[in-house]
């Protein structure tokens, strides 16, 4: 079978990839261009995007109109917040300034409790399209869904621009755009979260999107286990129980909201998958392994032999 075109960049802090079937190099910049886009609206590192405005609105405890992009994904990331029962908040990003994940150490009980009075997304109100900070000193952060939305959004350029076979991979956030030209489906392997050279399990996949959310990439240890940076909101603590969770769903927007709260479910994450009905694979932190369905094949393969390895 003919290989497809693939387009590498880095953006989002990860390396991405357009694979794309048939796709002028025209087209393949625009998707690229699209993901660059929403990383500058978005991203908290740049002064000049708008989440660094809704900062400092929030910082100062004040109200602002925004946009309907903007907005709705802020109603995705409400209707989380509601689903999860107040686990998955875009508040927590706040809580960088105790725990870095890169070098430690674990921090202090009391210095996380210095900073969980400016955790809680039930203290933003959210009155579409104005949102208000009736606390002030607290901070959105959408790096948990804003290279998910941005995988759709360039899958959706290139299908609007006629590309009918392709795939788009943003660090392991996966949307297909739809199957190889021969009508087969796309084969992605899966990252085992005990080691990282080998895949957990394969999936095929013609379309929507697939997203992965794990302890093992950036992570402590301490006297308790391994330390993922996916924090509960109530605890300021990394939740434990579960390494990775791996979800297919329509959208890669979907899967990755999905694969995040059930993460933050910890132990009890399994059970709230399978009455989703979508396929959803899962590790345990103890190396037990499970599945909502037989979509994901369990794999022993090594990294070489995968099509694409996701791991977020």
């Amino acid at each position: 079978m003919i290989a497809p075109r693939c387009i590498s960049f880095p953006a989002m802090g990860s390396a991405c990839a357009l694979h794309l079937y048939g796709a002028p190099t025209a087209v393949a910049a625009a998707a690229e261009a699209e993901v660059l886009r929403i990383e500058q609206r978005y991203s908290r590192y740049r002064p000049d995007s708008v989440l660094s405005r809704i900062n400092r609105v929030a910082a100062a405890g004040g109200s602002l109109e925004v946009d309907d992009e903007t907005a709705a994904l802020l109603d995705f990331a409400f209707a989380c917040h509601r689903k999860s029962g107040g686990l998955f908040d875009i508040t927590t990003g706040i809580l960088r300034r105790v725990w870095n994940f890169s070098a430690g150490p674990v921090p202090a009980p009391a210095e996380i409790g210095r900073w969980l009075p400016f955790v809680g997304l039930d203290k933003v109100r959210w009155d579409r399209p104005c949102l208000s900070f009736p606390v002030a000193g607290l901070e959105l952060d959408l790096g948990g869904i804003g290279k998910e939305y941005a995988a759709d959004r360039a899958a959706a350029v290139c299908a609007e621009a006629g590309i009918c076979h392709g795939l788009v991979d943003l660090g392991g956030d996966i949307r297909v755009i739809g199957p190889r030209p021969d009508g087969s489906p796309w084969t992605i392997h899966v990252r085992n979260p005990f080691s990282p050279g080998s895949s957990l399990a394969r999936i095929r996949l013609s379309s929507g999107g697939l997203a992965t959310s794990g302890d093992y990439e950036r992570c402590l240890t301490d006297g308790n286990g391994r330390l993922g940076h996916i924090l509960n909101p109530q605890t300021g603590r990394p939740v434990q129980g579960l390494s990775s969770v791996s979800v297919a769903a329509p959208t890669c927007l979907v899967a990755g909201g999905v694969a995040s709260i059930a993460m933050l479910k910890g132990s009890a994450g399994p059970d709230w998958l399978r009455g989703l009905g979508l396929p959803c694979l899962w590790a345990e932190a103890n190396g037990r392994t499970g599945a909502t369905d037989n979509a994901f094949l369990l794999s022993t393969e090594t990294a070489r032999d995968a099509d694409l390895i996701p791991a977020r």
